[in-house]
């Protein structure tokens, strides 16, 4: 069964799409693409989903709440192409 993969930024639109798209192409060129379920949103509206644990991996592009800041993967790294690796490893490891 594929696990849900929630991607949120400030608004939903534009950075959570880039760093979507970065983490579909790393997880095709794995094999992995088909054992993952996309999803995008904006932050506001995911905190008490995430607070539930509504989403089986969590990457953010922007700031979180300290309340779920554990239970997120900091994905800025998608953006910036620094330390993009360490974000996919953490994605795989969740799978």
């Amino acid at each position: 069964m594929a696990k849900s993969l929630m991607v949120v930024c400030g608004t939903g639109i534009a950075t959570s799409t880039v760093a979507t798209g970065k983490i579909k192409d790393y997880l095709e060129s794995v094999g992995k693409i088909d054992q993952v379920k996309f999803l995008q949103s904006k932050i506001a509206d995911e905190v008490s989903a995430i607070e539930n644990d509504d989403y089986d991996i969590v990457v953010s592009t922007t700031m979180v709440p300290s309340a779920i800041k554990d239970k997120v993967i900091n994905g800025v790294a998608l953006l910036t192409g620094v330390g993009t690796q360490k974000v996919f490893e953490e994605i795989e490891a969740k799978l």
